[in-house]
């Protein structure tokens, strides 16, 4: 009998250190991850069918209507003079937007630039209620032995799909290129609900979550359980949410801008004394460069380029109602950005210095994109929904990223985040390198520095395989 009892309790102590055990991986993981978002973003009910889920091709087409009246508008738009010696400080130079005007009349050729748009395959396919367009470019030939790694690039605002068509043929085909095709990738550019060719969302509440759980469930539907991921600007954070949301299925996350919005003690400190004190904080020399004096480089800097997304994040329907009906406003308000988060230094020339790093037919195709398919308002939105809230308010703001994660700091991007502090977000950097040059637009600026990174990035995850060390 005594040796039953003892059986019994040794049995109860096991099963009682078993709950332990099983609540402590519960809810360590129920706290890791992020919830996937269900939403359905259609108009009107949600329908009791069960959803479409046909991949159909897609191709950007135009019609002469559309084309008579961009003309119609561009002929009859109304300049202002700018202020002598004013360059690019008030915002787009409209000495030079004429300039740019007179040449999207009379030299630009967008049904070229539609082929151009086309040479990619694209797709769409209807995800929560809403149609979601994006490019899906396989490897022409692929190295003995080796399979295409299934790799998610998402873009940003002002941007778009377009902004990787000058990295795509780096990365689904290296070796044509001088880089090394030990990596070989399947490149997937989704358009953000609300951007490009993607429908927008009908209903309120669309936020960067919502976009990782409708690229999570793209990126399923095309059979990848485990692929990479890739992003800068809102591409971050989307990218960001989908590591957070599933680890298991991201094996390595590449960003070429990393914010972070949870600041703690530790970051305060570290602008009031890192400039002294670098090696304490974990700065090295360049962090310092690019962030000190911090009230030129962080404070006042945000306060002179963030007056946008304050209108955006507060009531971008009524702005967008301007942009949505002039394209030379459209193309004054997006060519700004082009200019000064490629190189702040660049808002002291006349022309903005637009064409020293970009083409007119790429920033005339990426507005093209936005008049084409009528979505600045929408994507303006999306501002709103992510932040609303409030900045530090969100369950993902406050979740690390555990997935292997490489960052490509490049020098002139509006504001520099330090390893020391993305480390704390992102806790398994295997890769943060300074960049010798280019912006906000990397894949678009600077191709091959980027695919570069990415491909090194990649090699040292696999290398390790360090996805499943997660």
């Amino acid at each position: 009998e005594c040796s039953s009892l003892t059986g019994i309790m040794l049995l109860e102590v096991f099963l009682a250190l078993g709950a332990v055990i099983i609540y402590f991986f519960l809810s360590k993981k129920k706290e890791e991850t992020l919830s996937f978002k269900e939403g359905w973003w259609g108009k009107g009910q949600k329908p009791d069918a069960e959803e479409d889920t046909t991949i159909r091709p897609f191709k950007v087409e135009t019609t002469e209507e559309e084309l008579s009246d961009l003309y119609r508008r561009l002929d009859q738009a109304r300049f202002t003079e700018p202020l002598e010696n004013s360059c690019f400080h008030y915002g787009t130079n409209s000495v030079y937007l004429r300039k740019v005007v007179s040449y999207w009349k009379n030299q630009f050729n967008w049904k070229k630039q539609v082929e151009v748009l086309n040479k990619y395959p694209q797709f769409k396919t209807k995800i929560q209620g809403i149609d979601i367009h994006f490019v899906h470019v396989k490897p022409p030939r692929l190295p003995e032995g080796c399979s295409a790694k299934p790799l998610l690039m998402v873009h940003g605002w002002p941007g778009s799909f377009y902004e990787f068509y000058k990295i795509i043929p780096l990365l689904t085909d290296p070796a044509s290129h001088g880089l090394s095709d030990e990596h070989v990738f399947e490149v997937i550019c989704p358009s953000i609900p609300g951007y490009g060719f993607s429908e927008a969302p009908h209903k309120k509440d669309f936020n960067s979550v919502s976009a990782a759980s409708v690229f999570y469930e793209l990126m399923l539907r095309l059979g990848f359980n485990e692929f990479y991921a890739q992003g800068g600007d809102w591409g971050w954070l989307i990218c960001t949410n989908l590591a957070q949301m599933a680890p298991n299925h991201v094996k390595g996350l590449h960003l070429n801008l990393a914010s972070v919005t949870n600041m703690g003690f530790t970051h305060l400190l570290s602008i009031l004394l890192g400039r002294y004190f670098p090696g304490l904080f974990g700065f090295q020399e360049e962090d310092v460069r690019q962030m000190f004096p911090f009230w030129e480089k962080g404070i006042y800097r945000i306060l002179l380029e963030s007056g946008y997304a304050h209108i955006q994040a507060t009531k971008p329907d009524t702005v967008g109602c301007g942009l949505n009906d002039s394209p030379v406003g459209l193309a004054a308000y997006i060519l700004e950005k082009f200019s000064t988060w490629t190189d702040l230094k660049f808002h002291n020339l006349e022309d903005g210095g637009l064409e020293r790093k970009f083409n007119l037919d790429d920033l005339l195709t990426n507005i093209m994109i936005y008049w084409v398919s009528g979505c600045i308002v929408s994507s303006m939105r999306f501002y709103k929904e992510n932040l609303q809230k409030g900045i530090g308010r969100q369950k993902h703001e406050r979740l690390t990223v555990g997935v292997p994660t490489g960052i490509a700091s490049f020098p002139n991007e509006l504001l520099h985040t330090p390893q020391a502090w993305a480390q704390k977000k992102y806790t398994n950097i295997v890769s943060f390198r300074f960049m010798p040059q280019g912006g906000h637009f990397a894949a678009l600026e600077e191709p091959e520095l980027l695919a570069e990174d990415i491909l090194q990035f990649v090699g040292k995850v696999e290398k390790e395989q360090l996805w499943k060390k997660k």
